[in-house]
C-alpha cells in the first residue's frame, strides 16, 4: 500500500507509482538526510529494496524507523564514509550479496562546504575531489560487473545547477560537480552495450535543513525570483525524477542531465 503523506509533509497519493520498481535493488550514497532521506523514502514507497550508507547515524536510523512503519522493505542503513574506497567498496558488496545484486546505483552523496579561493591547500582540494566527485566513479565500476551479469541497471549521478550559474564561494565544488556531467556521459557511452544506463540528476536550489544554514529569508526571496515557477524545490520533487530514470519507463533515457530546477536561472 502506497503511503499518502511523506516524512517531508509532501502529498504523495496522487504520485506516480511505477510497477517496474517494485522489488529492485537500490543502493543510495548519503542517504540519511536531504534530498538522499527523500530518495530513500520515495523508493521504498514504491516497494524497492533500498540500501544506503551515510556518515549521520542518527538521523540515518531515524529514517528508517520512519519509513519502515509502512514500506513493504524496510530500508538497510550502514554507516560508511565514502572517501575511504576501500570501506565503500565493501559496503556496495555486503549489499550485492545479501541482496543478490544492485539494479540502481544513486551517487547522491556530496559537501557543499563554502570557502575562499585563497584559503584551498592541495589537501584540501583532494579531500573535496575525493567527497563531491572520485566516490562516484569507483561506485559505478563497483556495480558494473553485476549489472552486466543480470543485463542491464541504471546508475543515476548527482550533478548541480550551481556551476552553471557559477555561484560564489564553492569552486572546488562546482568543479566537481561539472565534471560529474563528464563522467556520466563518457560511463553511458562505455556500458550502453550492457544495457546500463547513466544519467545525471540536476538539481536547483532545494529546501533542507543544511541549505537553510546559507540563505536568510531575503536570499530564498531572490532564488525564488530567478525561478520560473514560485515555491521552493522540496527532496521529494527531486525524488520523482530518480524514480522515472530508474525505471523501466525511461529505458532508453542515458548519457544526459535532467534538471529539477523550477527553472532557476
Amino acid at each position: 500500500m502506497l503511503q499518502e503523506v511523506s516524512a517531508a509533509g509532501t502529498d504523495t497519493a496522487r504520485s506516480a507509482h511505477y510497477p517496474s520498481l517494485a522489488d529492485k535493488r537500490v543502493f543510495i550514497s548519503g542517504g540519511g538526510s536531504g534530498i538522499g532521506a527523500g530518495l530513500v523514502e520515495a523508493f521504498a514507497r514504491q516497494g524497492a529494496r533500498v540500501a544506503f550508507v551515510d556518515i549521520a547515524d542518527a538521523p540515518s536510523r531515524a529514517l528508517v524507523e520512519t519509513v519502515s512503519a509502512s514500506a513493504r522493505h524496510a530500508p538497510r542503513f550502514d554507516h560508511c564514509d565514502i572517501t575511504d574506497l576501500d570501506a565503500f567498496k565493501a559496503a556496495i558488496g555486503a549489499v550485492e550479496r545479501d541482496f543478490g545484486g544492485i539494479d540502481v546505483l544513486i551517487n547522491n552523496a556530496a559537501n557543499d562546504d563554502r570557502h575562499d579561493i585563497d584559503a584551498v591547500t592541495p589537501g584540501y582540494w583532494d579531500d573535496r575531489m575525493a567527497v563531491n566527485l572520485k566516490h562516484q566513479f569507483f561506485a559505478a565500476q563497483a556495480v558494473w560487473p553485476g549489472m552486466k551479469a543480470r543485463g542491464g541497471g541504471s546508475i543515476i549521478n548527482f550533478g548541480s545547477i550551481s556551476w552553471h550559474l557559477g555561484l560564489p564561494d564553492i569552486a572546488l565544488y562546482q568543479t566537481a560537480k561539472a565534471a560529474i556531467e563528464g563522467l556520466t556521459r563518457s560511463l553511458a557511452r562505455e556500458l550502453g552495450r550492457d544495457r546500463i544506463r547513466v544519467n545525471t540528476i540536476v538539481p536547483g536550489n532545494v529546501e533542507t535543513p543544511r541549505q537553510a544554514q546559507w540563505y536568510t529569508p531575503e536570499g530564498e526571496a531572490e532564488i525564488i525570483a530567478g525561478q520560473c515557477l514560485n515555491g521552493r524545490i522540496q527532496p521529494a520533487d527531486v525524488a520523482a525524477m530518480a524514480l522515472f530514470l530508474a525505471s523501466d519507463d525511461a529505458h532508453m533515457c542515458t548519457a544526459h542531465a535532467y534538471w529539477v530546477d523550477a527553472g532557476w536561472s
